[in-house]
């Protein structure tokens, strides 16, 4: 059997989708990946259990040129390789892997597109709802099976594309436990002192790409909020992006230079995530957020913003508390309340590891291979 990954950019095939791709290789699967190679701005991220990787100009942009070359090669790659299945990803990388796979289709290829959450969604713009959700629609029709990743981009696509496609749901692309665990104490403490942080900082850690989205703004505001309040406050911002000069003027002019830390993109987030004493999450869309299931499987309290994929992890009180994103008041009082109550950290803590089991990816894995199965044979 031979699958074709694809995706816009590498990174996102190396940061979601290696757990799987190394299971389809120990069960005899020959694993092919196109997309456009990222990397070297990714800090040592690197791309396994693949047999043969094609570069692919993918661009994030509708507007690009380059999609018309990555669809003329891709038309091409399909006319010379035989895929039994094709699984795409991302916006740009899933349609014009769809268009370019009509004629494999016909030939028996099959195509799934997994959407790691759609840009129209209860909430979201007018703008969002009249360009993305007609093409999504459209694309619908060209593929065999399309994934969702959150319960609500699932009652979307039930509701709005019956009759094109069958649609599944899994929970997400699962978080790796053997990496993301508890730590005790003094693990704990060997983990701060590798990042400069005393025992008796209160920490937080938030982890995304520095951009609009993500909102870290949101954060440093929280963080100006507090730094009279808490004076061992510490804040890690894990990740790079467009946004990280203006993050870094903003933390200049609210004087928080010894207290928010720009950790730069990292592959070694199970070294920081135990580190830290609660994790924070300001994004204003999120599909299925990875970094929310690895803070509950370390057993970390989770503060995030309501979105479909924070609201379907964070239970309001239980394994967390959530707040409309771009309130740093909101933000600022719960973290305030969690730096107070450490037994209420613990109690959440432990809630939110058993919350998160069904998002690891022993269960996710099996979960799709479950479909890709059901789907080939």
């Amino acid at each position: 059997m031979k699958i074709l990954y694809t995706a816009t950019v590498l990174s996102h095939i190396c940061q979601f989708h290696l757990p799987h791709m190394k299971l389809l290789r120990e069960r005899g699967w020959e694993v092919h990946v196109a997309a456009h190679d990222n990397l070297a701005a990714k800090n040592g991220l690197q791309l396994k259990y693949c047999d043969r990787f094609i570069e692919t100009p993918f661009s994030r942009s509708p507007k690009s040129p380059d999609n018309l070359r990555a669809y003329r090669q891709l038309k091409k790659l399909l006319g010379s390789e035989r895929y039994d299945l094709i699984l795409c990803n991302t916006p740009m990388g899933g349609i014009v892997t769809r268009l370019a796979a009509k004629k494999a289709r016909r030939q028996g290829t099959r195509v799934v597109y997994m959407a790691h959450g759609f840009h129209f969604f209860k909430g979201s713009s007018g703008a969002a709802w009249r360009f993305y959700y007609p093409i999504e629609k459209h694309m619908a029709k060209r593929c065999d099976l399309l994934i969702t990743v959150n319960e609500e981009d699932y009652a979307l696509a039930k509701e709005r594309f019956a009759g094109r496609t069958k649609i599944a749901h899994i929970h997400g692309v699962g978080v790796d436990e053997t990496r993301y665990h508890p730590a005790g104490p003094e693990e704990q403490l060997a983990l701060r002192r590798a990042e400069g942080l005393a025992p008796e900082d209160f920490v937080i850690l938030c982890t995304g790409e520095l951009n609009e989205n993500k909102n870290q703004k949101t954060l440093i505001s929280a963080a100006a909020l507090l730094k009279d309040k808490l004076p061992k406050l510490k804040i890690l911002l894990a990740g790079n992006g467009p946004k990280e000069q203006e993050l870094r003027a903003q933390i200049r002019a609210e004087s928080l230079d010894k207290i928010v830390k720009l950790l730069g993109y990292r592959t070694d987030l199970e070294k920081v995530v135990p580190a830290a004493d609660l994790i924070v999450s300001c994004s204003r869309r999120e599909g299925m957020p990875l970094n929310i299931i690895e803070a509950m499987l370390c057993k970390k309290p989770v503060v995030a913003s309501h979105n479909r994929g924070h609201d379907e992890l964070v239970r309001e009180g239980e394994t967390g508390f959530l707040f409309d994103a771009g309130d740093a008041e909101r933000l600022a009082a719960l973290l305030l309340r969690l730096a107070e109550e450490p037994e209420l950290r613990k109690t959440l803590g432990e809630a939110g590891e058993a919350a998160a089991r069904p998002y690891a990816v022993r269960s996710t894995r099996e979960e799709l291979s479950r479909l890709l199965n059901e789907l080939v044979h």
